[in-house]
């Protein structure tokens, strides 16, 4: 079936539903499902997602999109397609750019720092036992280990993990289904649901066709889309590959302890080497380690 719409799990599609002027209102509306009712926004401002760099590491750090609210606040919106070694501790890093940034250099500042959000959405599940299971969002902030109460209020990080969510159009219950629902399936819809029929949809379905494209930007979906299909079989043919050696390593300790056995029940090397595929040399050394462990 040829695709109707954009996946928002590509680079190009995620930040052409999201990371444009003409998206804004739908990203709003996104994050806003995701915060707390005081802590809502009603404008946002893109930056460039590079910042000053100092370093090598810290140059390698590019957000996918870096928002700025009506108050100040600052907004790191990661998109994760698979688990990577370190995750966590690449969002703690990641934001402490944007709190560092805040001090003018050569101006008399008091550290009034303005608040971060780093918002991480995973199209992977965590499986952190810091995380309750059945959820599949998850707020943290520095808190008072002793007593549980917040310690730093304008630090905040904000996992979703997509592939928990497995509602069907006819059990959609509010907004935040609404979205979910879309970053799961946006890709394999033919048309708009009409469970879907709000007007930050309305445009959101506009934006998402494929049809709509100009010539480069589908050219550049369709990197996008390589590039993503190619990260999944990358994944996968590795998970293959890991599996298939952990049962070859298997099979050789169990045909090992099978030559173990017999040895210590008497028969003999050649006869052990014929029954277990071993060479006479490897056989001799299995007696050999017996012999040594038995002395």
């Amino acid at each position: 079936m040829k695709e109707v719409y954009i996946n928002p799990f590509t680079d190009f599609g995620f930040k052409k539903l999201f990371g444009e002027e003409q998206s804004k209102e739908m990203l709003i509306d996104f994050l806003n499902q995701l915060l707390p009712p005081e802590d809502q926004i009603k404008t946002l401002t893109f930056h460039k997602n590079e910042h000053y760099a100092r370093t090598e590491a810290e140059r390698k750090a590019i957000f996918d999109l870096f928002c700025e609210n009506e108050k100040g606040e600052k907004f790191i919106i990661e998109l994760q397609r698979a688990k990577q070694k370190n995750f966590m501790e690449r969002t703690i890093y990641y934001a402490t750019f944007p709190l560092q940034e805040q001090a003018e250099p050569g101006k008399e500042w008091d550290f009034d720092l303005k608040g971060v959000y780093s918002i991480g959405i995973l199209n992977f599940i965590l499986g952190s036992a810091l995380f309750p299971k059945e959820d599949l969002l998850h707020t943290a902030k520095l808190m008072n280990v002793k007593t549980g109460e917040v310690l730093y209020d304008k630090l905040t990080f904000i996992y979703l993990e997509t592939p928990k969510f497995t509602k069907t159009l006819d059990q959609l219950e509010n907004r935040f289904d609404k979205w979910l629902f879309l970053l799961r399936n946006l890709h394999m819809l033919e048309n708009r649901p009409q469970q879907l029929q709000e007007r930050v949809f309305e445009n959101f379905f506009e934006i998402a066709q494929i049809s709509k494209l100009d010539k480069m930007e589908a050219h550049q979906y369709q990197e996008s889309l390589k590039s993503m299909r190619d990260y999944y079989n990358t994944i996968k043919y590795s998970r293959e590959e890991g599996r298939e050696e952990g049962r070859e390593v298997g099979r050789e300790e169990g045909v090992t302890a099978v030559a173990i056995n017999m040895l210590r029940l008497g028969a003999d090397i050649e006869f052990v080497a014929k029954s277990s595929n071993l060479t006479i040399e490897e056989v001799k050394a299995l007696q050999l380690k017996i012999d040594e462990g038995e002395k």
